[in-house]
């Protein structure tokens, strides 16, 4: 009831909550917790961190991901706040912590977080950043699980939708056929809502979910037991069509010569068939102005340190080339200059490029205690119409479903020196006897 009551408030005077009442602070992993109080035990709790999330690899075997998501991590984190009930319970399962602690919890916000993100419904790459955020080690580190879970499949089904929209074409019509395959009922809400490709409109049974948001277009069919009530299939059609005579769409799959120009995707879309996860990660940048990096034997998980700015060169045919990260301080790319961009980690793959438009990626959607102008949150529509414009701007190569070109994803000069340089001071060296 206690949480009910908070979103009425925020509701009334700012960003209401998250539109599914399970998404509250205690959706997360126990060990976060443990961290907090191991954090907090040291001291270290109130010391500043940046952590960046994004994914390593774009999913279904293709190189492009749709970004979603967001919307609902800036509602959790306006409304982030544990009740007594929440504190009661973490007390119970974490007997070891120390009722300074509890007190500590149930004192914290996200007052002084601040989340950068790309736009939601943008076209995104691996190692990008999708999000930046920065605040107290303790409260960041609360945020991972929810946000890794608010963004993982929300993006893995966006991306799955916009490539079977882009696919089918433009001139058919694609429906939502999931509700007997999905998981269950709140599945089907979420995984609904997230369809920002321009997928025509989710219809048929989404409208039984979606119509009190009025987002979502009805669409009335039929199924094959309503024929076999009927004497005749023609007698099914005519008496279905007299009942709904100006929003009747026949389901039919046994009549020849004529072209279909609608699909009902269900299980392939819903589920996620193809693959189960986006594989969305969220690692330690830096702390206390200090960066951070973290090594592995694999170059896919070393990560990009620092605070980091993000942008999109365009060529000359507007389609985008390039997506540069640069450390935070450096001048940003300038259109029509020559900017070196450069692999993070193979030193042989590296290009000169020459933008005709530059495009900052990040941008501030919770300003914290800083001085920040924060971005408003788009409508559905608008978040569906930019992510049919983003993929309009890549190249037919990077759409193609086989063997795709990679899309480029570059540091800056300076930006790659100071990854070696701390990777160098970072590893170990070895010692032969």
């Amino acid at each position: 009831m206690e949480a009910k009551g908070s979103m009425k408030k925020n509701m009334a005077g700012g960003i209401p909550g998250p539109t599914n009442p399970m998404v509250t602070p205690l959706l997360t992993d126990l060990y976060q917790f443990t961290m907090a109080y191991a954090y907090w035990k040291a001291g270290k709790h109130q010391e500043r961190a940046v952590f960046d999330l994004y994914f390593r690899k774009n999913p279904f075997g293709g190189e492009y991901t749709v970004f979603a998501g967001l919307e609902e991590c800036v509602r959790f984190v306006a409304n982030y706040k544990l009740s007594n009930q929440e504190v009661d319970f973490i007390k119970k399962n974490l007997s070891v912590c120390e009722d300074g602690f509890l007190d500590y919890l149930r004192g914290i916000d996200c007052s002084d977080v601040e989340v950068y993100a790309i736009p939601e419904g943008s076209v995104v790459f691996p190692k990008v950043p999708l999000l930046r955020v920065e605040g107290p080690v303790a409260v960041v580190q609360l945020l991972e699980t929810p946000f890794v879970n608010l963004i993982n499949f929300a993006s893995l089904v966006s991306t799955n939708a916009a490539r079977h929209r882009f696919v089918a074409g433009k001139s058919k019509t694609l429906l939502e056929f999931g509700l007997r395959r999905a998981q269950n009922v709140d599945e089907i809400k979420d995984k609904s809502l997230c369809r920002k490709d321009g997928s025509s409109t989710c219809k048929d049974f989404v409208s039984l979910v979606q119509s009190w948001l009025k987002k979502i277009e009805k669409s009335n069919s039929l199924c094959g037991n309503f024929a076999d009530t009927n004497q005749s299939e023609l007698a099914a059609l005519t008496s279905y069509a007299l009942a709904f005579p100006d929003n009747f769409l026949a389901l039919v799959d046994t009549y020849d010569g004529h072209e279909i120009d609608a699909y009902g995707i269900g299980t392939y879309l819903v589920t996620c068939y193809a693959q189960a996860a986006l594989g969305v990660v969220f690692k330690l940048v830096e702390i206390n102005n200090k960066p951070r990096i973290k090594l592995s034997e694999s170059f896919s998980k070393v990560t990009i340190p620092c605070k980091k700015r993000i942008y999109r060169l365009y060529g000359k045919d507007g389609y985008a080339l390039v997506d540069i990260m640069t450390g935070e301080n450096e001048p940003p790319p300038k259109e029509g200059e020559r900017i070196l961009c450069r692999h993070p980690f193979q030193e042989s793959k590296r290009a000169y490029v020459v933008p005709q438009k530059v495009e900052e990626l990040l941008r501030c959607y919770c300003a914290g205690n800083s001085d920040k102008k924060e971005e408003i949150l788009p409508p559905l529509k608008e978040i569906r119409e930019r992510c049919i414009k983003q993929i309009e701007q890549m190249r037919s190569d990077h759409m193609r479903r086989l063997n795709p070109t990679p899309y480029k994803v570059s540091v800056s000069g300076k930006l790659y020196e100071f990854i070696h340089f701390l990777w160098l001071n970072e590893a170990p060296v070895g010692e032969l006897r």
